[in-house]
This record gives C-alpha cells, sequence and structure tokens, in this order.
C-alpha cells in the first residue's frame, strides 16, 4: 500500500455472504424469480439492441454474459445487470460517429474506469450528484428513446436514423409519406396491451372471488400473470405471421438470431484510437454508474436484503463491460425494471440473477429461429412504453414547489441532454448544482452588527466564510476605514460554522485594516474548524483576543 493513499475496496462479491446460510426453500424462490426475470429480458433486450443501431444478438448476450457476471460479482443481492434503455442514445450516437469497433474499445475502456472507481472507494461519489440533474437527463432520454421509436412504430421506409434530436424529427417529417398503417396499428395495439394487461385484474375483490368460480375464467387469471413484454412478443408476432401482414421484422432487417454461442473477437485496439475515445468512453462510465447505483438504491428500498456495496457494484460492472464487447455485446448496467421485476418474483440472492441469465441463454439456443418473425413495430411500441415509465414526468408539474436553483438545474440538464447530449448535460448540470450551491451559501452567510461605540465594534458571524461570502466582510473593512479614530473591533463566531483559506484571508485583511490605523482584532466562541486553521496559519496569534 503506497503511504498517503486511502486503503483500496476489498473485492468482496455480495454472492459469497448469501450463500452462508443459504438452502433449498431459497433456492426455489431464486429459481422462480430468476425464470421470470429471464423471460421479461427477451423482448427488451432485442428492443435496446436494435434501438442502439446493433443486431438484436447483442443486446441478447449482453444481457447474458453482464448479467451473469454482474449478479455473481457484484455488491447487491437482487440487482439485475444487463442492457439498458438509458444506452440506447449513447450507444447509437458513438456507433454513428465512431463506428461499431471503436463503440466496444469505449466500453472496455469504460470497464476498466468502472473497475477503478470501484477499487480506490469512489463508488460514493456518484451519490454527490444532486437528484434535479439525475431527474432532469433520466426525462431527456425517455424523450429521446421515444423518438427514436417513430421509425419502426409508423413503419417508415427510413435506411438510417441520425443521431441528434432535430435531424431525427427532420428525418422522420420527410419521410411521413411510407407511412405504414399495418405496423402502426400492431404498435399501438402492443402499447395498449402493455399498460392494460397489469390492470385486467385490479377489480374488486369480491367480483374477483366470483370470477374466479367460473374455469375458464381461472385459467385466463392464471395467464395474466405472465410478463406484459413477453404477452405482447408472442401474441402480436402470431397475428403479423398469420395475417402475413406487411411489416418489417427482425428476420427481413437483421436476417434473424444466430442458434450459437458468440465468437470471442478482439477489437482493433490503438491508444491512439482510445484518446480519441476519452469522452464516450466517460460518458458510458459515469452513466453506467450513476444507472447501476441508482438503482442498487431502489433494490436497497424495496428488498428485505443486506445494504449494496456501492465499491464492489462498481467493480463488477467494470468487469462485464470490459468483457462483454469481446463478444459483440454492448455497454451494461443495473437494469430498474428487470430489478423490480426480479423483487416481487421472490429473488433472496444473486442466484437469481445468474439464473435470470441462465435461462436467457436456453431461450436464445433454442428459440432463436422463432424471433425472426418479431415485428419490428412491436419492438418499438416495447420501447415507447419503457421510455414512458423510464420518465418522471409528475416532476414537471411540481416544478413550482421548489426553489429557481432546481427548477434551472432540472429544466437545463433536460433541455440540454435532447438537444446535445448526455455529457454535456451532467456536465451542465454539475456545474450549475456548485455555482447555484455556492451562491446559497454565500447568502446564508452574514456579519451582524450588534454594538457599536466610539472605541468599538462588535460583530456576529453567522454561517460559513469562504471564498463566496467574503465580500461581506468589506462592510467592517470600511467602517473601520471611516472611523476618525483608531476602534477596536470584536467578532463572535460562535455561529460561525466553517472557515476556508480565502475567509481567513478577508480576515487577515480585515486585521492589518485595524492595526493601520492603531486599533485591535478580537475573535470569540470560535468552533473547532475555524480555530484549527487560524492556529495552524499562525493568524491566531495576532488576534488580541482569541478565545
Amino acid at each position: 500500500m503506497l503511504q498517503g493513499l486511502p486503503p483500496l475496496a476489498s473485492f468482496r462479491p455480495r454472492l459469497t455472504q448469501d450463500l452462508r446460510d443459504y438452502n433449498r426453500e431459497r433456492l426455489a424462490r431464486d429459481i422462480g424469480a430468476g425464470a421470470t426475470v429471464g423471460i421479461v429480458a427477451l423482448p427488451l433486450a432485442m428492443a435496446f439492441a436494435i434501438a442502439s443501431g446493433l443486431s438484436p444478438e447483442a443486446g441478447l448476450w449482453t444481457a447474458i454474459i453482464a448479467g451473469f457476471i454482474i449478479s455473481a460479482l457484484g455488491g447487491t443481492s437482487v440487482q439485475i445487470g444487463g442492457p439498458a434503455g438509458a444506452f440506447i442514445v449513447i450507444v447509437y450516437g458513438i456507433v454513428e460517429r465512431y463506428g461499431l469497433a471503436n463503440l466496444l474499445i469505449s466500453t472496455v475502456s469504460a470497464g476498466v474506469l468502472l473497475f477503478l472507481l470501484g477499487l480506490f472507494r469512489l463508488g460514493t461519489l456518484v451519490r454527490y450528484v444532486p437528484v434535479s440533474v439525475v431527474i432532469g437527463f433520466t426525462n431527456g432520454i425517455a424523450v429521446l428513446i421515444a423518438l427514436s421509436q417513430l421509425r419502426d412504430w409508423f413503419g417508415l421506409e427510413i435506411g438510417k436514423m441520425p443521431a441528434d434530436f432535430f435531424s431525427q424529427i427532420a428525418t422522420v417529417w420527410r419521410h411521413i409519406d411510407t407511412f405504414n398503417p399495418w405496423a402502426f396499428g400492431l404498435g399501438v395495439a402492443c402499447v395498449i396491451g402493455l399498460f392494460i394487461w397489469p390492470q385486467l385484474w385490479a377489480v374488486d375483490s369480491q367480483f374477483r372471488r366470483q370470477l374466479e368460480k367460473i374455469e375458464t375464467v381461472s385459467a385466463l387469471r392464471a395467464t395474466s400473470r405472465l410478463p406484459a413484454p413477453v404477452v405482447a412478443l408472442v401474441t402480436l408476432s402470431l397475428v403479423a405471421w398469420l395475417m402475413q401482414l406487411p411489416v418489417e421484422t427482425i428476420g427481413s432487417r437483421f436476417g434473424g438470431i444466430p442458434q450459437s454461442l458468440p465468437v470471442f473477437q478482439l477489437p482493433d485496439f490503438s491508444w491512439e484510437t482510445v484518446r480519441l475515445l476519452v469522452t464516450p468512453t466517460l460518458t458510458i462510465a459515469l452513466l453506467g454508474a450513476i444507472e447501476s447505483l441508482l438503482c442498487a438504491r431502489v433494490a436497497d428500498q424495496l428488498s428485505d436484503t443486506p445494504k449494496h456495496d456501492p465499491n464492489q457494484e462498481l467493480m463488477a460492472q467494470g468487469v462485464a463491460n470490459a468483457v462483454v464487447p469481446f463478444f459483440g455485446g454492448m455497454p451494461a448496467t443495473g437494469t430498474i425494471a428487470r430489478t423490480v421485476t426480479n423483487i416481487r418474483a421472490g429473488a433472496t440472492s444473486p442466484v437469481a440473477g445468474m439464473v435470470h441469465a441462465a435461462t436467457l441463454a436456453l431461450v436464445v439456443l433454442l428459440a432463436a429461429p422463432l424471433a425472426q418473425h418479431i415485428p419490428l413495430a412491436v419492438l418499438a411500441g416495447v420501447l415507447l412504453f419503457v421510455a414512458w415509465n423510464m420518465g418522471e414526468w409528475k416532476e414537471f408539474g411540481r416544478l413550482k414547489q421548489f426553489s429557481n436553483h432546481y427548477r434551472l438545474m432540472m429544466v437545463s440538464t433536460f433541455l440540454v441532454t435532447i438537444v446535445f447530449d448526455l455529457t454535456v448535460a451532467v456536465e451542465l448540470g454539475l456545474v450549475l448544482a456548485v455555482v447555484l450551491f455556492v451562491r446559497r451559501q454565500s447568502e446564508i452567510f452574514r456579519a451582524e452588527a450588534v454594538a457599536a461605540t466610539e472605541q468599538q465594534l462588535t460583530f456576529r458571524l453567522f454561517g460559513s466564510l469562504f471564498f463566496g461570502a467574503v465580500a461581506k466582510i468589506d462592510p467592517i473593512v470600511a467602517a473601520v476605514e471611516s472611523s476618525p479614530h483608531p476602534v477596536n473591533v470584536m467578532l463572535d463566531a460562535t455561529h460561525l460554522i466553517s472557515l476556508d483559506t480565502t475567509g481567513l484571508d478577508a480576515l487577515e485583511q480585515l486585521h492589518k485594516a485595524i492595526t493601520k490605523r492603531g486599533g485591535r482584532l478580537g475573535i470569540v466562541g470560535l468552533n473547532e474548524q475555524p480555530r484549527s486553521l487560524m492556529e495552524r496559519s499562525g493568524f491566531a496569534a495576532h488576534l488580541h483576543t482569541f478565545q
């Protein structure tokens, strides 16, 4: 261990702890939950990959490989990892601007960076991102996801969609004459079904008991427990296939999904390329860290499992993202929707996440040929539903309840995410957060005049005297300099919370102004931090009264 550096995080996957008191009952619950989540992940993984400009198998094998690694090595008990909707816009932009090979290099580099963040115990820093910034970029990503799905939802004949917001709108508008009513009908049916399916049996309990007496209705009720995206995928694909609807499918665009294991491939790698990909790498790492740790916090709130280890979780995310690109995968992170499904299905340990990956692999290897019949409009409907649930739309209506600072950070992050990209949005949000925090803290500090005589001025200090608030010492200096005779100044620092070096410099300038005119400066009631700084700097020795 290098002297002066903080201790490194120990690599302790949560799985090793959860298996200590493992039993058959927990195994049965984890297998059931894992199988359920594996089925739910099937349409989502394909949809996320296609929307990102990749082949559907890229999303599937990312969910399988990264999902297994994140569960096996992660710092949470029930979180499910894999491709996420938040990455769609980022990945699509990187592929269009830099190409697929460079996406893989960026993902590997982001994986290394994520691992180092966890190793050096920086996982808690993600919590410093203000909630207004998180809500702003999450809502912005949701809008961009919805916009990117208009091509397939409307069935438009567009060869390739651009990545930026205004170009996408212009492209959709130019090709609106190729509107396919059959594709649109399937997409609308999918969206409506996804909203209605969970509510089919949310009826009055007495009426429900009466319905359950009917055998057919009871069977239907049993099927209502199936995940809505799977039901939509199967039923609407059957409708399109049986009716031979003229809509684009996975088979017509991608030629289907290979019924085989992915091939290990090394992307063309050079340090020159890595240097050019700094921005995409930071974007993937930042988004992956924020999404995974936010997801882990949600899992903590919804489950009875021990609280997550943020550093171990980042290290697991790093390993997963460093591995999947070699099998043609895409960036992965924690996924809230699948994690919540996992918890509600009864998961108790990371074994459920590993079963989810195994279930998905089994489905891909056995039923891959059937995927070629899935209409892209149905997958677009699934993603529109995901985008709707992803956004915190109620927060816009609640803006009037918060301060102008909160509104500025949230709205600006939201708009910049849409118009520019996530990296710029988060950077702007963090800069605004820092600037507005400094301003707010500077407003809190004040120097209140308590008493004034010909020989002495007494002031009481409140708050933090730091670089953003030092201007409020100027009136004391002006009062000293305007006095026709020497004057002593007494500062009551009982309510002074903290002091930085700029604040200390302001007090030193005040001391010089006072002594220059023959007066003395005294400070009483100092708290520990200001006292320590004054003593270490030697300023305390120059004060007339210091206590």
